[in-house]
């Protein structure tokens, strides 16, 4: 079996203690094994911030963008390599693998190509220059500045390749050395990439801890910044963690998100917006069996169209396979680990109490191709009510799986703007309308409680990604119970990297600052 090691101060280390076993979560199968401990993270920390540090700090921003099309550029060359590690130990049907792999490739190209417009110079302009004197010649200037610690990202079990690299990329670009954690869980598509990654980066640029995390947060120091996907459990700990607290760490937190998607009163569900509509449902409900933290776990419909919705959306899941997505026969997979089924089945449990059931009752499913009792299997889940702002479980808790609940409402705008708000922050909700109107008034509600809205129409029908696609072009994040964090969206998601400083002077020295 194969034994996971985490790449250290510029080598390959098995580490030492008790040992964790990764699986096939289909067919619990084994796969690999990590060990628990045994690391030098004092060390790991230094070597990122003396030898990373100072390499990345002596390239332009366009030689740190080479860097990472040519990281691109490995992962399109081991394509089908990740792709079955992603089926095997993610649960993956094969469009679910394609979707975190190539969806961490695009973030790297992106990244690489915004390189060409950040120029030569060190600092990069934040507005334009300000007159602060009588005359011209004083003069003022925000600039972002390279900081010069180590950002250490903690990955969640669900995107092993993407969480990786959208992180990796805005890091790596603003300069900075990163020390990156995953779940242990899911941890061989991401222990693949930093193989592939680490000979064509320059030592210290990049490090791996796999297994468990143990001390690491102990040696966070001044300077340095914490991405943190995952749980609200664990996002609490790391904001009061005494390192964090004690250093003031930069920390950025990616946490439950109760997505919503409106159905406005002008959208008929045989129109192009409403097909939208029910296919974006659907795919949140299917794809990565609903471990997506965009996905959608509330709807909104108008009251009196709350049974169609039910049975289009009824109509296409019962088609739905599931099972071992190693059968190109699959459509949904299993859930990633034991925890994640009986998490899903315990939240099941509670909706259930409280809704009415449209699809799938409580998640039981036969799964195809499966060896009896095997696998970490949740079935999709559909449920409804009449009650939607003040039904507790589907408001107040995410279920991380196949579920989604339908709620009826009135069609007007102010009220769906509350649901949403009704979440406590998310990071991205949906509302689909061609009314120019109606958009207008729930966008100026909703906008303060989500880090995206996705506004789906006719006329962007046929080119959407739909709402769970975080493009690496626009911000990932959201307030409230979402973490309060930002990432990517362009040249912004650089900024967590970089420290915002205000130049006071003379105004030619300033201009000569950030030119190229």
């Amino acid at each position: 079996m194969q034994l996971l090691t985490s790449y250290l101060s510029g080598s390959w280390s098995a580490g030492s203690g008790a040992k964790v076993t990764l699986v096939n979560p289909s067919t619990e199968e084994p796969l690999a094994e990590v060990h628990g401990g045994g690391h030098d993270l004092a060390g790991a920390f230094g070597y990122a911030r003396t030898t990373g540090g100072r390499e990345l700090g002596q390239m332009t921003f366009a030689q740190r963008g080479a860097l990472l099309a040519a990281l691109a550029k490995a992962i399109h060359g081991a394509r089908e390599e990740l792709i079955a590690l992603a089926i095997a130990n993610g649960g993956n049907t094969r469009g679910d693998a394609k979707f975190d792999i190539d969806g961490g490739a695009l973030a790297l190209s992106h990244y690489a190509e915004l390189s060409a417009r950040l120029g030569q110079a060190p600092l990069v302009a934040d507005g334009e220059p300000i007159q602060v004197g009588r005359t011209a010649r004083m003069g003022g200037q925000h600039v972002w500045a390279r900081r010069r610690g180590v950002a250490l990202h903690i990955n969640a079990f669900n995107f092993p390749g993407w969480g990786l690299c959208e992180k990796l990329a805005c890091a790596l670009l603003a300069g900075m050395p990163v020390i990156a954690k995953p779940a242990t869980a899911t941890a061989l598509v991401a222990h693949r990439l930093v193989e592939l990654f680490a000979p064509l980066l320059p030592p210290g640029a990049l490090q791996l801890l796999v297994g468990p995390a143990g001390w690491l947060l102990d040696h966070v120091g001044a300077g340095d910044v914490v991405a943190f996907t995952g749980g609200s459990d664990t996002a609490r700990m790391l904001r009061t963690h005494p390192a964090v607290v004690a250093h003031a760490v930069r920390l950025n937190i990616e946490a439950d998100s109760l997505n919503a998607a409106v159905l406005a009163p002008d959208v008929a569900l045989t129109s192009e917006a409403g097909a939208l509509f029910l296919a974006d449902i659907v795919r949140d409900v299917v794809q990565k069996a609903g471990q997506k933290c965009t996905a959608i776990r509330r709807v909104l419909v108008p009251a009196d169209r709350l049974g169609d919705v039910a049975d289009a959306v009824r109509e296409r899941l019962v088609r739905t396979a599931v099972g071992d997505p190693a059968s190109e026969a699959v459509a949904m997979g299993p859930l990633a680990t034991a925890q994640q089924r009986d998490d899903v089945r315990a939240g099941i449990a509670r909706l259930v109490a409280a809704t009415d059931a449209i699809h799938g009752g409580a998640g039981e499913i036969d799964p195809i191709g499966v060896p009896a009792g095997k696998g970490y299997f949740v079935g999709p889940v559909v449920r409804a009510t009449q009650a939607p702002m003040t039904c507790a479980p589907l408001n107040e808790h995410e279920i991380f799986g196949p579920v989604t609940t339908l709620g009826a409402y009135s069609g007007q705008p102010a009220f769906a703007a509350e649901f949403v708000a009704r979440g406590e922050g998310c990071l991205v909700s949906a509302a689909y309308s061609d009314d120019r109107e109606w958009v207008g008034k729930f966008v100026a509600a909703a906008a303060p409680w989500a880090g995206r809205l996705y506004l789906g129409s006719s006329k962007m029908a046929a080119q959407s990604p739909g709402p769970g696609t975080a493009l690496p072009a626009l911000l990932h994040g959201g307030p409230g119970r979402a973490g309060g964090g930002e990432e990517l969206g362009g040249e912004r998601g650089l900024h967590l990297y970089m420290q915002r400083c205000a130049l006071e002077g003379d105004a030619s020295i300033l201009k000569s600052l950030i030119s190229e």
